[in-house]
């Protein structure tokens, strides 16, 4: 016999009939018709060729047939139920596996420190924590979530903005003791200037500058091309050459001194922090969960 939807229906007004005792009230519970649960238990018997149940007037009881199927059914019936509800709380409730693909920087900077808290919250979650510099391809690789920098590109994914964080050039007191500091943007094609790789087009970033609707782009040179904000504020910490960093991360080096706005007439270029995940449709409760702990990191005072 093949297993279908209408053997299962049958199943269930067969267990209900068991339960409750007779038609009548099996109907009830099932919220079927009398009628309707003769003709679901007369089709059941039908598939598997035998009689479930001796009928009189006034009482149902079972076959020895029907009492070994009740047996075994009950207990299927019931796995059902519990995967049935374990797969709708799983809409609800914080558990399993999660697997995330992180730009390093923001795992390092925001996410690392605070971790800890987030996974004693939701202690039936295990988080995995992957961290590179390029998204790759999120579904093929079993990625539940991403958090990456930079407009993302056209796929199927949705694409969740974060923030916005602010580009500025920059350069380190000693650096600008020994070769000065450059009046304008244009000068900085006769800088030292550590470029920084676009992770999508293999290629360094262009040095741009906005202000209001006023766009500047400067053709920099330098010897350095790094693919790492870490080794981008290191060297140009050191005093090497001047950089364009995210103002996300950077607050505290500018507070103290370490590092020097060299442009601050020129406030307007952004860089986008998106949230991507596969689905619009119902995202687990693990993914809004991570989410929300990621907005309210942003949100909270840095340093």
């Amino acid at each position: 016999m093949s297993f279908d939807e209408r053997s299962l229906s049958g199943m269930s007004v067969f267990v209900a009939i068991v339960d409750s005792g007779s038609f009548a009230a099996a109907g009830e519970v099932m919220d079927m018709s009398q009628p309707g649960v003769s003709r679901a238990l007369a089709r059941l018997e039908k598939r598997l060729g035998i009689r479930l149940f001796d009928r009189t007037t006034r009482s149902v009881t079972l076959t020895d047939e029907g009492r070994r199927l009740y047996e075994q059914v009950v207990p299927l019936l019931a796995a059902l139920d519990e995967a049935a509800s374990s797969v709708t709380e799983g809409a609800a409730v914080v558990r399993g596996r999660l697997r995330v693909n992180v730009d390093p920087f923001f795992a390092r900077l925001i996410l690392g420190p605070r971790l800890g808290g987030f996974l004693e919250a939701h202690p039936q979650l295990n988080l995995e924590l992957i961290t590179r510099d390029r998204l790759g391809d999120m579904v093929a690789e079993g990625f539940d979530l991403a958090v990456r920098f930079g407009e993302p590109r056209t796929s199927s994914l949705v694409a969740r903005k974060l923030l916005d964080t602010r580009i500025l050039t920059a350069a380190a007191p000693a650096y600008l003791k020994r070769f000065g500091r450059p009046a304008q943007p244009q000068a900085l094609s006769e800088h030292r200037c550590i470029q920084f790789r676009d992770p999508q087009s293999g290629q360094p970033f262009a040095w741009e500058f906005h202000r209001g609707a006023e766009r500047l782009t400067v053709d920099t040179r330098g010897q350095l091309l790094v693919n790492d904000v870490g080794s981008l504020h290191s060297t140009c910490l050191a005093g090497y050459g001047v950089a364009q960093v995210m103002a996300l991360g950077s607050e505290l080096l500018l507070a103290e001194g370490r590092l020097v706005e060299l442009f601050d007439d020129w406030p307007d270029e952004r860089f986008p922090l998106f949230a991507l995940y596969p689905s619009r449709h119902h995202p687990p409760a693990k993914v809004r969960a991570f989410l929300d702990f990621v907005l309210e990191l942003l949100n909270a005072p840095q340093g």
